[in-house]
Formats: structure tokens, C-alpha cells, sequence
């Protein structure tokens, strides 16, 4: 029998649990080391609550650019590690850099190597007792999913791989029809009558059903739930749970009667909202193409000795409903890369050259975008915008893919800063999951975090 759990931490429980703690361990650490060693620097009272602010909004800030709030890097040491050494570098940079907030740099420099340590032993200590207590079996949520017709293996990766803490135990299949094997994978698979005996013997803590009434949640197994659901026991719909853990919405998994259930955002017809974000994207266009023109000679010099020749071009792309404009962007590939035909980037493209390649990871070839932005073709955040032959050819393949158009497309975008780079049908399938989790759910929140997002993209050179 499986050992018991004690309890689960939700997804958003285990971030304010990691942000709280953070936060505790490090201002305890600082005050106990000013006790001891008698220092000054970094003062926590009534007095100097000016700083104390300062520091905590620093350390959040650079906690959740540098992926400390990330839960699958979370229950990673190695991870973990790295992070909290850049996190305490920038977070005592800025501090220090910034003294109009914060104190003076104090006569014995020495007191600055002692803050700094301070910050990064708190956070190690704090983040190895997570993984080593909270992140232990005994605090997984163990889940038995209900369900026809449907990949039970899929299912329990992709909830798995988000949430490193969710469990799939086992599944009542309600299809005769669909032969299923799964001992390799440790999936135990249950009858109807044996339902409430699992969920005591394997501690079950909830209960997702991926089934349909009228498609295969036949009468006995209803009633199995009902009686569960009397007794207060969890029980929730797979779409839901999909969404709340893995933030992309299953489309794959939705029949014709979408748009019933797909809520959108009310931000998308907030005009106090929409104003405000289009005053955000022609300030920051603005700063953007300075930057451009700040970098272009150095830019036009690698391109002349790396690509040689046409730096700049435009190309099609699908807006906001379904209109076409022309995009601006820099060429990373040789000449004539389609020359059989439009065609897929792809990773580690042969087509690009090796300066290409520099400014793809660095992201400096989507610098001219910021024109369209300004233009108002593109918004800063939004779905990525597609050319109009791989529009027609997706539309054809993916359902719902058309609905990604109700917004303006992006610089940078949910599905970009979540999903790995594609090439092929099943990436831009993920990709549109994530590009409608958000047009659901828009709003200054979920911008905030593409923000922060992006920087650690583009910090940690990830992407094409």
C-alpha cells in the first residue's frame, strides 16, 4: 500500500509559499547576521521601512525573472542554485546602485560581501528544506482520472511535467472499445465497482473526469461519483484541471460547442485597459527603436561581414481579424532560403547563418518590430503573428485556430515564453493552447508575467 499523504499544496499555494518564505528567511537572516556582526548597512525597524520595501520589491523582482518561482526548476537543486546566485547578485547591484531609496554604502565595504552572502545562504537553506520536505512524496496529490477514448499516458505527462507534485495513479476507462496496456508506466487501471476501495487504498485525493454523460459516463459509474461527491470528496472536469495546471487550454480535447464554454476576456473589450496597453506599446516602441538605431551600425557590420547582404526585409503576416500587413524584420538566413517555397523555421536551421543565429538567440532580429508595434499592426504582447499560408494550412489541421486573430498578435507572447520552440504540427498545437489560455484570461497580471517572462528568455538565450 502507498505510504499516505498528508496534505497537497495547490500550484499557486506552493508560489506564495515559496515567495512568503523567501522573504521571511532572508529579512531573519539579515537581522540576526546585523545582531551578531554588528551590522549597519541593512536595517530593519520603523525608521528605515523605506528600505526594507525597497529590497523586498528588488528580491521579487529578480526572484521571478530568474525562474525561482518556476516548480519544476523549483524541486531542482542544480537549478535552484544557479538562480538564487543571480538573484542575489542583481537584487544587492540594484540595492546598492540606487541610494536615493537605500542607504549609503557603508564605510567597511566588507559589510556588502556580508549582505550579499546573507541573501543567497537564506535562500539555499530555505529552497533545500523545500525540496527536501515540501516537494517529498508525501505532499504529491495522488489523482485518478475517469475517461473514454482517451490517451491516459498523455494526460499524465502533461499534467506531470507542469506540475511536478500532481500524481496520476491510475484510470477507470468508461470504453470497452479502447484496449489499453500501462504497467510500464505504472498506471493501474480500476473497474467501476472497485472506485471507492482505490481511493481509500491508494489515497486518492481527487477524482478528474474526462468523459462525457452521453459519451461513455455510463449509469453505474455516475452513481459511483454521486455517492462520492455526497461525501464531499473532490471531483473536477478534466478541461478545468487541464487548464488550471498546465495554463493552455485543451482544444484537442473539445468537440464543436467551444465557444459555450470559452469565457474571454473581458480585457479584450476593456477600452480603459486597451488604451492604457496602447500608450504602453508606443512608449516603449519609442525606446525600443532607439536602442535599434543605438545598435545598428554595430548590427550592419556583422551583417555585411556575417550575412552579406540585404540586412532589412518585409514579409506577410495575419493580424487582428485576419488582416494582412507587412512585418519588419532583420534576415538571419542565406539568400534565397525559400527558394523551393515558403517553409518552417526550424531548430538549428541550416538556412541560417551563423550571425543569423547571434541575433536570433539574442533576440535583436525582432528589434524592427517594434515599427509595428508602433505602427499598431502588432501590440507588445499577443499570439506570434503567422504567415497567411501556414494560417490556411494550420486552420485546415487545428480546430479553433482562427480564434488566435481576435486579438492583435505580439512581440512576445504566453505561448512563446511557455512552449519550446516548433516546427510541426504538434508544436503549433501547443502553441495555440497557450494563445487561447490568453485571450481567456488577458488582463495586467498575466502581461506582467510575459514581461518578466521574456526577460528570462531572453537572459538565459532560450528559443530559436
Amino acid at each position: 500500500m502507498s505510504k499516505k499523504p498528508i496534505f497537497h499544496f495547490e500550484i499557486s499555494e506552493r508560489k506564495v509559499l515559496l515567495r512568503l518564505f523567501d522573504m521571511v528567511a532572508v529579512l531573519l537572516t539579515l537581522a540576526v547576521v546585523g545582531v551578531v556582526f554588528e551590522f549597519d548597512y541593512f536595517k530593519i525597524n520603523a525608521d528605515y521601512w523605506n528600505w526594507t520595501l525597497v529590497f523586498l520589491i528588488y528580491l521579487n523582482l529578480f526572484a521571478s525573472i530568474f525562474e525561482l518561482y518556476d516548480l519544476q526548476k523549483a524541486d531542482r537543486f542544480d537549478s535552484v542554485i544557479k538562480n538564487v546566485l543571480l538573484t542575489s547578485s542583481l537584487t544587492v547591484l540594484f540595492y546598492i546602485l540606487t541610494p536615493f531609496f537605500t542607504p549609503s554604502l557603508p564605510a567597511n565595504r566588507l559589510q556588502i560581501l556580508f549582505f550579499f552572502l546573507s541573501i543567497a545562504g537564506a535562500l539555499l537553506l530555505w529552497r533545500f528544506l523545500y525540496i527536501s520536505l515540501i516537494s517529498s512524496p508525501r505532499f504529491y496529490k495522488r489523482v485518478l482520472v475517469v475517461g473514454d477514448s482517451f490517451d491516459i499516458k498523455l494526460i499524465a505527462e502533461s499534467l506531470q511535467k507542469t506540475d511536478p507534485n500532481y500524481v496520476v495513479v491510475g484510470y477507470v476507462n468508461t470504453d470497452d472499445k479502447l484496449k489499453t496496456k500501462f504497467q510500464k508506466e505504472n498506471l493501474i487501471r480500476f473497474e467501476v465497482n472497485e472506485l471507492q476501495g482505490a481511493i481509500e487504498k491508494y489515497h486518492i485525493n481527487e477524482v478528474v473526469v474526462a468523459s462525457a454523460y452521453q459519451k461513455g459516463l455510463m449509469l453505474p459509474l455516475y452513481n459511483e461519483l454521486s455517492e462520492l461527491l455526497k461525501k464531499g470528496f473532490p471531483i473536477r472536469d478534466y478541461t478545468q484541471v487541464y487548464e488550471e495546471i498546465t495554463r493552455r487550454i485543451p482544444v484537442q480535447n473539445v468537440d464543436k460547442d467551444f465557444y459555450k464554454y470559452f469565457p474571454f476576456s473581458r480585457s479584450n473589450q476593456n477600452k480603459f485597459y486597451l488604451s492604457v496597453f496602447r500608450i504602453l506599446d508606443i512608449l516603449v516602441s519609442f525606446i525600443g527603436l532607439i536602442f535599434c538605431a543605438f545598435i545598428l551600425p554595430f548590427v550592419i557590420l556583422g551583417n555585411l561581414l556575417g550575412n552579406r547582404g540585404k540586412l532589412f526585409y518585409t514579409q506577410e503576416r495575419v493580424g487582428k481579424n485576419g488582416r494582412i500587413f507587412n512585418i519588419l524584420k532583420m534576415r538571419t538566413m542565406v539568400h534565397d532560403a525559400e527558394k523551393s517555397g515558403p517553409q518552417y523555421a526550424q531548430k538549428n536551421d541550416y538556412r541560417v547563418t551563423k550571425f543569423g543565429r547571434f541575433l536570433r538567440r539574442s533576440r535583436i532580429d525582432e528589434i524592427p518590430q517594434f515599427y509595428n508595434v508602433l505602427k499598431g499592426d502588432m501590440s507588445l504582447i499577443g499570439p506570434r503573428p503567422e504567415r497567411p499560408v501556414f494560417v490556411k494550412e494550420l486552420s485546415e489541421l487545428i480546430p479553433f485556430y482562427e480564434t488566435r486573430h481576435i486579438v492583435k498578435p505580439g512581440l512576445t507572447g504566453w505561448a512563446q515564453v511557455m512552449a519550446n520552440y516548433g516546427d510541426c504540427h504538434d508544436d503549433s498545437l501547443e502553441k495555440l493552447q497557450y494563445d487561447l489560455y490568453y485571450i481567456k484570461h488577458r488582463g495586467i497580471f498575466l502581461d506582467l508575467s510575459i514581461l518578466l517572462k521574456t526577460l528570462s528568455t531572453v537572459i538565459f538565450f532560450r528559443g530559436q
